[in-house]
């Protein structure tokens, strides 16, 4: 239970950290999330009533102006890589095996280390993409804005 409400309090927190001291204040993307933040995992589930982790990337890029494949493998396949996680910028996609078969998760990331995606226990949820368990699953990263986008949506001028 207290790791529970651990894990809770540090989500809120980086949640509500966004907007201080974040270039990505009042970016499209940074608005999306934190208005979906908390909704539940639905297999399937590309909406406000529920998300699955490609549902919730295709709900965030719609908003963005961009189509994505439907699945988190087929997703993987679109855009640009990056080759480094130190090249990451907000609104690249971030892939993850965590069923131990290939890219069979995703999430968007978000800046500062941190990426939002449809957690199967925690619904829309943000995490750190050095935590253990998803450091140890990482797969790749693929920039999928165009750079006119990336100003447009992702950061606050």
């Amino acid at each position: 239970m207290r790791k529970q409400l651990t894990a809770a309090a540090t989500s809120l927190a980086l949640l509500f950290s966004l907007g201080t001291g974040s270039a990505f204040a009042s970016s499209t993307l940074t608005t999306t999330v934190k208005s979906v933040y908390g909704t539940p995992y639905k297999t399937g589930g590309m909406s406000t009533r529920g998300f699955d982790c490609s549902g919730f990337t295709t709900f965030v890029f719609k908003k963005m102006g961009v189509s994505l494949a439907r699945q988190s493998k087929a997703q993987f396949h679109q855009g640009s890589p990056v080759m480094a996680k130190s090249q990451l910028k907000a609104g690249d996609l971030v892939f993850f095996n965590t069923l131990g078969n290939g890219v069979s998760h995703v999430g968007v990331f978000l800046g500062n280390g941190q990426f939002a995606h449809a957690s199967s226990s925690k619904g829309i949820h943000i995490d750190r993409l050095s935590s253990s368990y998803y450091s140890k699953r990482y797969v790749g990263a693929k920039r999928i804005l165009s750079q006119a986008k990336y100003k447009k949506y992702a950061v606050n001028l």
